[in-house]
């Protein structure tokens, strides 16, 4: 009979008068044991590290899911301790095995990695895996199984569709899902016990893992046109929306290749750890799907605009990927890539209305942003020095440099205020601004904003990119506000 999702199966205990020993239990590990898939995780981490790996891919997946599996785990080096493990089911397993019950790991990862990680759990008897010429998976671990334990000799506890072969072997089913329709395939083979909820993801976390919050960053797209006045030109500011959802799609497409590749370094972060794939609360199949259309159809709305915003657009994924694979991890280069990344948007937005933006917006925005970089590399640096002390690190810095990012970001935000102030006092301004004093205002402001978010950075306070970051904090908002009020008013 099944027990309603959530709670745990009463433990199997042996009977006192015929002392029979409790049948062996038995548990999968892909979407199991742990909330992620071993065999994707690898393959990405692979890539990540070694990208040329990708040319052998097909070749070792010609000779068979297992070769594959155990090519790409020789190559690689997983940290066993960052999976997202189920913790109450790895409760519930070490107490069957403190009450006598042999615990068996069954799966179709590859037994290196499959060893590694029933040592961390550090509560089984016996691991069955692939070994390079079998792949053990649905009917290939039910022949396994049954030869060595016996028809009905076990129970089984899975997760997917692909587990039917097993429990239809078992003695008794027990279900890591709260799909109703797999309920009843599996209770159509076998006594069905769905032990563990596994609440599925819902739209909104499926929405949140494209990181809407971070579109706020292509609103830079629409800076050409504020610039230039065309508030209340219909063309040029469909134009200018074509191209931010065309930045919106390329951008959530590197955000997914991004995550992607930063399970593991996520995963020791307090705040990114909560991410959905480090999580393990969406499959990692989703990115691997969603990111190529979302780029796609990005490319698709720059080569509509122009070809010119295609090229940019595609430099910016060039970039992005770049960035996500090395360059994030090498000092300073990753800062002015990531400033890059930030003005690149306001040159496709001036590309898209065939508007060239003048040396000053280039200038002020490149310094700007160069500062907002730092200061979410040395935030970054503080909340691991919070987390592994005196060693810690974040991407390509160490704690030593944290004064030099601070001195290096603080110049970088001075020198956009400069540049500010030198194009008001050339007159240039003069050409576009009625009341072009007014403009005067938002150097203050923008100082004043500036060294807000590098005291908040310096207190460990920052968790999220700065941008976003004043988006979702109140003095920050104020503060934006009154310049883009200023700037209104000066028009």
């Amino acid at each position: 009979m099944s027990e309603p999702a959530g709670k745990l199966p009463l433990p199997y205990v042996a009977d006192a008068r015929t002392a029979t020993p409790p049948l062996p239990l038995v548990v999968d590990l892909d979407g199991t044991l742990i909330a992620s898939d071993l065999l994707i995780e690898s393959v990405i981490r692979l890539l990540r590290d070694k990208p040329l790996a990708l040319l052998a891919l097909p070749r070792w997946l010609v000779q068979g899911r297992a070769h594959l599996k155990r090519e790409v785990a020789q190559r690689v080096d997983l940290d066993a301790t960052l999976l997202p493990y189920r913790t109450e089911l790895v409760e519930y397993l070490r107490a069957e095995r403190a009450r006598g019950r042999k615990v068996i790991l069954a799966t179709a990862s590859d037994e290196r990695l499959a060893r590694q990680i029933a040592a961390q759990v550090g509560c089984f008897d016996e691991v069955l895996a692939s070994d390079g010429v079998t792949n053990l998976s649905g009917a290939h671990k039910r022949a396994r199984l049954v030869a060595e334990l016996g028809e009905r000799g076990f129970d089984y506890i899975g997760n997917e569709s692909r587990d039917l072969p097993v429990w239809s072997s078992a003695r008794k089913a027990l279900v890591i899902s709260s799909r109703a329709r797999l309920l009843r395939r599996v209770a159509r083979v076998a006594d069905c016990e769905s032990a563990f909820s596994d609440r599925p993801a819902s739209l909104r976390e499926y929405v949140g893992a494209l990181r809407p919050e971070h579109w706020l960053k292509n609103v830079l797209v629409f800076v050409p046109v504020c610039a230039a006045h065309l508030f209340f030109a219909p063309e040029v500011v469909m134009r200018t929306l074509m191209a931010f959802a065309a930045f919106c799609c390329c951008a959530s497409g590197g955000y997914l290749v991004n995550d992607l590749l930063d399970l593991q370094a996520d995963r020791r972060h307090p705040q990114k750890r909560l991410r959905p794939f480090a999580s393990g609360r969406i499959s990692l199949v989703y990115p691997l799907l969603m990111a190529p259309a979302l780029m796609m159809l990005g490319a698709l709305l720059g080569a509509m605009l122009s070809p010119l915003v295609l090229a940019m657009l595609l430099v910016y994924l060039g970039l992005t990927l770049a960035y996500s694979l090395r360059l994030k991890h090498v000092a300073l280069l990753d800062i002015l890539v990531l400033a890059t990344l930030y003005t690149l948007r306001i040159v496709a937005g001036s590309a898209a209305i065939a508007l060239w933006p003048s040396v000053w917006l280039v200038g002020f925005a490149l310094f700007l942003f160069t500062s907002l970089a730092f200061v979410k590399r040395y935030a970054e640096l503080v909340i691991m020095r919070d987390i592994e002390g005196q060693r810690a690190t974040a991407r390509g810095y160490e704690l030593s440099d944290a004064e030099l990012l601070a001195s290096k970001g603080t110049a970088s935000g001075y020198a956009a205020v400069l540049v500010l102030a030198i194009y008001i006092a050339s007159g240039a301004a003069n050409v576009l601004y009625s009341r072009h004093q007014l403009i005067w205002l938002v150097c203050p402001l923008l100082l004043y904003w500036l060294g807000y978010l590098w005291l908040v950075a310096h207190r460990g306070r920052m968790y999220h990119d700065p941008l976003v970051f004043a988006l979702r904090d109140r003095t920050s908002r104020i503060l934006v506000l009154l310049m883009v009020a200023t700037v209104l008013l000066a028009i």
